[in-house]
């Protein structure tokens, strides 16, 4: 679409931002990025935090670069947080401070759903209380500013990009060719330097890092630990993505009824989903 259009393919995945992972996020290679521009990629040292309120920030700039240069934005990803709040809008909250989130990274997932449980009820409704990052997000609000994370989003400002000033798309895959997929591309991130990837990170690994959070970052490390073996390592990193795969199906339906879903199969072709847009 960007070769046809004279578009820019700018990133909306929160994970493919970090420059530790270009393997084990799937982040194009080389190759397709030579093909056109691409924005929001790689920037992002693995040490640093990065937030849906960054990544706006930089999509206002990345949006206002294509304009000055008559590109096309084309934006893509599977953080739906990202698209919603880029096109609902997203309440500027304070930065957590480094203390607060030292003690979430302490207290871990299941301690701090409990405790939003019991101080936050509502939020933890509204969340995705299955998904650790979020609910760490909820209680780092709430600890932090004294106020719920759902009182925050009901101050939301109007959306940078209206649902009405783009064509909003979302693919819808067959699951069993998308669960043979993911099987089939963690083997293809193993042959391509997965693994090479998870060694250079081992020296400095910190498991409360948000770019640790990519899927099978933790099995290979603990592969190069010897706590697993490899293929242990690359079976629970395709479960792991296959559950990431329906909370993202969840989302997509609960949170995105007004995009117009693209189903896609085995015998979908390129040309078919592109004559579409």
């Amino acid at each position: 679409m960007a070769e046809r259009d004279g578009g820019a393919v700018i990133n909306a995945d929160a994970l493919q931002v970090y420059a530790d992972w270009r393997v084990l996020t799937a982040r194009p290679s080389a190759e397709e990025e030579a093909r056109a521009p691409h924005m929001l990629y790689g920037h992002v040292p693995g040490e640093v935090a990065y937030s849906t309120g960054r990544w706006l920030r930089e999509v206002r700039q990345a949006l206002a670069d294509c304009t000055a240069r008559g590109l096309r934005p084309i934006i893509v990803g599977g953080t739906g947080l990202n698209f919603t709040s880029l096109t609902s809008g997203l309440v500027d909250i304070p930065e957590t401070p480094p203390e607060v989130r030292a003690r979430a990274d302490a207290l871990g997932p299941e301690a701090l759903r409990a405790d939003l449980a019991a101080r936050d009820p509502a939020t933890l409704a509204a969340i995705d209380a299955a998904n650790p990052m979020r609910v760490q997000r909820a209680w780092e609000v709430l600890e932090a500013t004294g106020r719920p994370l759902i009182d925050w989003q009901a101050e939301t400002p109007p959306p940078l990009l209206p649902l009405s000033a783009t064509v909003p798309l979302v693919l819808r895959p067959d699951i069993p060719w998308l669960n043979a997929r993911i099987a089939a591309r963690f083997d293809q991130m193993l042959a391509e330097g997965a693994l090479e990837e998870a060694r250079a990170a081992l020296p400095g690994w910190d498991p409360a890092r948000p770019s640790a959070k990519a899927l099978g970052a933790p099995e290979l490390i603990a592969h190069l630990r010897g706590e697993l073996t490899l293929d242990d390592a690359r079976d629970r990193a395709v479960t792991l993505t296959r559950q990431y795969a329906k909370r993202q199906r969840t989302w997509f339906r609960n949170r995105m009824k007004d995009w117009r879903v693209l189903d896609i199969g085995p015998e979908t072709r390129l040309s078919d989903l592109l004559a579409a847009v």
